[in-house]
């Protein structure tokens, strides 16, 4: 017999990411075509994408409220090398005062993780980390 932790934990079952987005279309240009998300299908509630093999879907909400952490993020090979196609695209990293950045805003954590933030339209803060 199978105990309940077995049948119901969900530690091995793949997870579904959200993000709240106010505009289909701003989100969509954003997340497919800026970002070049695959794009699986889009209703009158949330556009829905896969990114590398993790579903994300971006809700539609009346009002976003962005946090002040990173929502989403990436785990990338090399953050500068993403951060310029990034800025080619018209992706702008943001910059904090209180965080040593270098010059094309990655701040390296202690330990050595490379990170570097930016926004979706509504104001979502978004990462890529070099682990």
């Amino acid at each position: 017999m199978t105990g309940f932790f077995e049948v119901f934990m969900l530690g091995d079952k793949e997870i579904i990411a959200f993000v709240g987005v106010s505009n289909a279309d701003k989100a969509r240009a954003f997340y497919r075509d800026t970002l070049g998300l695959t794009m699986m299908f889009e209703n009158s509630s949330s556009l829905t994408f896969m990114v590398g093999g993790t579903m994300l879907r971006a809700t539609l909400v009346d009002s976003v409220q962005p946090q002040p952490y990173p929502v989403l993020g990436w785990r990338v090979d090399d953050a500068t090398l993403t951060v310029r196609a990034l800025a080619k695209v018209g992706v702008n990293v943001e910059h904090y005062p209180d965080l040593e950045q270098d010059g094309d805003g990655i701040w390296t954590a202690p330990g050595g993780l490379r990170i570097a933030r930016f926004k979706d339209p509504d104001g979502n803060i978004l990462s890529v980390a070099q682990l």
